[in-house]
Parts: structure tokens; sequence; C-alpha cells
């Protein structure tokens, strides 16, 4: 299970806002960004695409820099749900069952389109250290945490290189190999490559 919150609206004073509104502009951005990448982001595409004034957005956002930076929180506030299904192999495929359901969203596709466009802009590599690979790192870590905990596998194992292995090969294919990354890629990799490398007792 995932959990989201609202973005982080800037401006103070003035007429009270539509919170409601905020979800759609947030949700725009996402499918601006990953359909017509960062240069296509603009602020009148984000107003088309959630059926609002652009008036809407400049209330509530100065910039497109400063709207996606806001949207940036969003993206990067959904926190996987530790799994505890009281074994190693379960909770390791759940986790990483959550991740391909994430990167194969309206925020994976649009987090693949942001990350060529951060390299020359340190505003926006700021706010991607928020993104969600740093939550999806947090729940991995804390599942192999557990496993050690139970004696399931090796102290140490979490902090291994062997342990980076599961995310690695998702976020391969995710960004780079364009090979499919679905639900039944998951228990191939976690019973093939990552309980093996780990040598689970």
């Amino acid at each position: 299970m995932v959990r989201t919150v609202a973005p982080t609206r800037t401006r103070s004073g003035g007429p009270r806002l539509d919170a409601s509104r905020d979800a759609a502009i947030a949700s725009a951005v996402l499918e601006v960004l990953g359909r017509a990448g960062y240069a296509g982001l603009t602020m009148d595409a984000v107003a088309l695409a959630a059926g609002v004034g652009k008036a809407t957005i400049y209330r509530r956002w100065s910039s497109k820099a400063e709207l996606l930076l806001s949207v940036l929180d969003v993206v990067g506030a959904p926190v996987l749900e530790v799994p505890d299904t009281g074994g190693r192999r379960d909770d390791l495929v759940t986790v990483l069952s959550e991740v391909v359901t994430l990167v194969g969203g309206p925020s994976g596709r649009a987090l693949r389109s942001l990350l060529g466009a951060v390299v020359d802009d340190p505003a926006l590599q700021e706010g991607c250290c928020r993104l969600p690979l740093a939550n999806w790192d947090a729940a991995w870590s804390a599942v192999l945490a557990r496993a050690v905990a139970r004696g399931e596998v090796p102290a140490g194992a979490g902090e291994s290189v062997a342990a980076e292995v599961g995310p690695a090969v998702l976020v391969l294919r995710w960004l780079v190999t364009g090979r499919p990354l679905d639900g039944t890629v998951v228990p191939e990799l976690v019973d093939r490559v990552v309980l093996p490398l780990l040598r689970c007792r």
C-alpha cells in the first residue's frame, strides 16, 4: 500500500485557495511531464491538463520551477508500507512488487522524463533527493533488517552489495533497457538472484 499527500502551496495571504484543485494540478504536472518531458512542461500545458485557468496556477506558484519543486514533494511523499508477512521471501517480493507498480504509473513516467533535466539545475537536484527512490531504499532496508533480526539472513546482509542487486535490476529495466517490468519479474528476481546472493539460511 502507498500513502500520498497533497502538494504544498507556496503562496500566502490573499484569497483562500481551493485545495481541491491542488491534486488536479499535481496530477496534471505528472501527466504533462511524462508525456512531453521537462521541455514541454509549461504553465499553459499544465493548466489545460488540469482543467483550470492559468491564473489559478500562478496564484499558487510563481514559476514553473516553483510548481515542479512543490510537486516533487508530492512525488517523493508516497511511502511504501514495509510489509511484514512473517517471512523474508514474501516480504522481499511484496516490497519490490510495490516498486514495480509505482514506476509503471504516472509518477514513474514523470520521473524518468525529469532525470535528464536535473543535471544542470541545483534546485531540481535538491528536489530530486526527495524522490521515491529514497523511500523505496528505506523500505527495502527495513525488510532486510527485519530478516536479519529473525535470523533469516546473515548479520550485515542489508549493508552488502548483494542487497542492492534486487532494486538495481528494477531500476535498470525502468531507466535503461526498457525490458518488461511487471509482477512476473519480481518472484524470479527474489528466488534466483536476491536470496542466493544474500546466502540465506
